[in-house]
């Protein structure tokens, strides 16, 4: 059985012995060393980056730039390609994307999206719709995730979620489809904010237009970050401006610091970044980076136990199963997931998933209840109950596990 390295252990050694966190879907948890680079930058040199000439400054800027080829060599992508802009979070990014983009010159007729994707670019492809008077397709993912490249069309902007917030299922096929759009005259971006942590690998060398991501969900502070390849700003009329994006302002004109290729990531940039935060995100990345085979490991069981718990108690892979079938089951425990992953959502037939939450909350064990953001596909199109949702992370011990089926044995 996998376990944690003792220094592993300590990196969450500020938990209580009853907490036992599982939404890290929504935001995870963050080890020591991430505090700790939070907490040396406002302690050791908090200053502005890319603006001032003393000391801390500098520090800033040197860990601030660190952290942008970290991302690029995380995912596996080159700087000759791609550049990093930070932001708020993956729907900010996603928004800054869509609400600029010149749909005249890059002569885009269709948007597409997935059924299973997140509010963030499920409403906001509503909005660009709507704006441009364009056609919007939603299109329906496979059980394993991928999607059937025949149903996307030519001229479209493609916006695709790397791994599901519902059932962290990956988009298999994920080269193929960027492939696909390109040569079809399209273009595609991707939501990586449920993959950046534990699916990781699907994202690396692939080439989007540019994926959007939340660090908040990778074991670092609130923070949002865009990769973008290079050749598609010509894409981006920008407006969404302000300080830190020119080098120089007149009366009626301004001069944008982006016109420089060694500062493309300002395109997104406006006003003053959270430098402490990026900073923090460079030490998740080597965080992450260095885990144990034995960290992971655990995290691989504990997804199996909690998935071999459901299939021998209850049904399992009920998200592409239709309401009469699943009420026919017999079953009274309901799982989505056709697999283990970090990521599991379930329902107990007869019983408020909320008043589930609560129950569980009362005994330390923090899950999230309702629809997760994807109110279309779970309630409107599937009409699935509010749900319980378990999201694991590298916090989260074999024994907590064991605690958390426990109390679902009592519900069963």
């Amino acid at each position: 059985m996998g376990i944690f390295s003792k220094t592993e252990k300590n990196d969450f050694s500020y938990l209580k012995d009853r907490d036992i966190y599982l939404d890290g879907a929504c935001q995870s948890l963050r080890p020591e060393p991430v505090i700790n680079a939070l907490n040396q930058y406002y302690k050791e040199f908090n200053s502005c980056g890319e603006r001032v000439k003393y000391k801390w400054g500098k520090i800033t800027d040197e860990k601030v730039n660190s952290t942008r080829e970290k991302i690029l060599d995380y995912l596996k992508l080159k700087k000759k390609d791609y550049f990093v802009s930070f932001t708020l979070n993956t729907t900010y990014g996603l928004n800054l994307i869509l609400s600029q983009f010149d749909i005249k010159k890059a002569k885009i007729k269709n948007i597409v999206i997935s059924d299973i994707e997140h509010n963030s670019p499920f409403l906001s492809s509503i909005s660009f719709a709507k704006k441009y008077g364009i056609k919007r397709k939603v299109i329906s993912r496979n059980k394993d995730g991928s999607i059937n490249i025949k149903d996307i069309p030519k001229n479209a902007f493609v916006v695709l979620n790397a791994a599901s917030n519902i059932d962290g299922r990956t988009l298999k096929n994920i080269k193929e489809v960027i492939k696909h759009v390109h040569e079809s005259s399209g273009f595609i971006v991707i939501d990586a904010a449920q993959a950046m942590a534990h699916s990781k690998e699907i994202l690396e060398k692939t080439e989007p237009d540019a994926i959007c991501f939340s660090a908040h969900k990778m074991y670092a502070p609130s923070l949002g970050a865009m990769v973008v390849r290079k050749d598609f700003v010509k894409y981006i009329d920008t407006s969404f401006i302000g300080g830190g994006m020119v080098d120089d302002v007149d009366l009626e004109s301004y001069l944008l610091s982006s016109e420089n290729p060694d500062h493309l990531y300002t395109k997104f940039e406006s006003g003053l970044q959270a430098w402490g935060e990026i900073i923090a995100l460079g030490a998740a990345i080597d965080w992450l980076e260095n885990l144990s085979k034995s960290a992971k490991k655990t995290l691989e069981e504990n997804e199996q136990k909690i998935f071999n718990f459901f299939k021998e108690n209850g049904t399992v892979g009920n998200i592409d199963i239709k309401k009469e079938d699943r009420d026919n089951s017999g079953k009274k425990l309901h799982l989505l997931n056709h697999e283990p992953t970090s990521t599991m959502s379930f329902y107990v037939d007869g019983l408020d998933s909320h008043l589930l939450g609560e129950a569980l909350a009362g005994e330390g064990i923090m899950t999230r209840t309702g629809y997760f953001c994807v109110h279309y596909f779970l309630d409107h199109k599937m009409h699935f109950p509010p749900l319980i949702r378990i999201s694991l992370g590298y916090q989260n011990t074999p024994e907590q596990i064991d605690k958390l089926l426990g109390e679902l044995r009592k519900v069963i």
